[in-house]
């Protein structure tokens, strides 16, 4: 047996997310055949795959199925670049994702920064852009608003639990109002993204203001998005507003990734029961009647709360935690529509 039997064999076995065989994905590398040994790598999209395993296991079967009997497959992640004709992507980023909310009070700043997390703990690089200029609270929940340096003209970005980040937050006193008129916020949103030393990054998560104004326009316009994640609460006001933040996306041109749903509902801790504080299931319904996807449930929990005014994000303080657990399960499924979106665009970059 020999490279060729391993693609034929590999050829029949589909990355589920993608809908496309391994190898017409240019997925398999390093492939190496003694008798009726061989070993390889896959290159998945994204180190955060959710289906990781499942891909392995078919691997194996199908490798089996032909003759082999020594299998050993080396499951690593590679982002890929998402392109968009007529935009510009910024150098050494592969996705920007945007997290958005139709109103604030729905938790978005805390799934932003504890999804980022969660894509880095699974081996991504990732940064977070605080792109709300006038109430900034990615450094408090980060654990660092001091300001960061600067080199040769550049800002460069500050780092707190294998994050990069960058804020109004780190640039003016805490206790400073920013009262800009939308030119202003469009140019500090675009000076965050060009001249801030990101580096590489595999994921850049822009955590958006609340509504439908100008940061979202300057973001949607300004640079390829891979997509963009709504957060709601069940509640129906909340919802109404998520839907005007799809509708949007849609008018941009932006794929919608899905909805996240958080402050689903709350376990008393004395009693262990479980209260729908602010109704239940609407996230999912919206998703339903949006035709986007649904990423999950956040429950309110006071770790959360705790974890976000002291600068130590649940994820990063407690890993083990269901709710971090919850987080990772969004992470992964949020990456995983981002390469499906990344594959799909089909689209010549325009490099930087």
């Amino acid at each position: 047996m020999n490279e060729q039997d391993v693609k034929k064999a590999l050829s029949k076995v589909n990355d589920p997310e993608l809908n496309q065989d391994l190898v017409s994905l240019n997925m398999i590398k390093d492939i190496k055949v003694c008798g009726d040994t061989v070993s390889l790598t896959v290159v998945l999209t994204t180190p955060a795959c959710p289906l990781k395993a499942i891909i392995e296991e078919d691997c194996k079967k199908a490798l089996t199925e032909v003759g082999f009997k020594t299998i050993t497959i080396n499951m690593t992640g590679e982002v890929r670049q998402h392109g968009m004709q007529g935009k510009e992507n910024l150098k050494g980023i592969s996705q920007i994702i945007a997290i958005s909310s139709g109103k604030g009070g729905v938790g978005k700043t805390t799934v932003s920064v504890n999804t980022a997390i969660a894509l880095s703990q699974m081996g991504a690089k990732v940064g977070l852009l605080d792109a709300d200029i006038t109430g900034p609270n990615v450094p408090i929940m980060m654990g660092d608003q001091e300001p960061p340096e600067s080199k040769d003209g550049k800002i460069i970005p500050k780092e707190m639990h294998g994050i990069k980040y960058i804020s109004m937050g780190v640039l003016v006193p805490p206790d400073q109002p920013v009262v800009w008129r939308g030119p202003m916020l469009d140019g500090v949103i675009r000076q965050f993204l060009r001249d801030v030393v990101w580096g590489e990054l595999d994921y850049l998560l822009v955590d958006l203001p609340p509504g439908t104004g100008d940061a979202q326009l300057t973001i949607c316009q300004a640079v390829p998005l891979a997509g963009g994640v709504i957060v709601t609460t069940p509640q129906d006001v909340a919802l109404l507003d998520s839907k005007k933040s799809v509708n949007m996306f849609k008018q941009m041109r932006v794929p919608i990734l899905g909805i996240v749903e958080n402050m689903s509902f709350f376990i008393c801790p004395k009693c262990n029961e479980r209260s729908e504080i602010f109704s239940h299931g609407g996230g999912e319904k919206a998703a339903g009647t949006l035709s986007v996807p649904f990423l999950g449930r956040v429950p309110i929990e006071l770790d959360v709360r705790v974890g976000g005014d002291s600068g130590k994000p649940i994820t990063m303080s407690n890993p083990d935690h269901p709710i971090s657990k919850t987080f990772k399960e969004v992470a992964s499924k949020i990456a995983a529509s981002a390469s499906v979106t990344t594959i799909n665009a089909k689209q010549p970059l325009i490099a930087v």
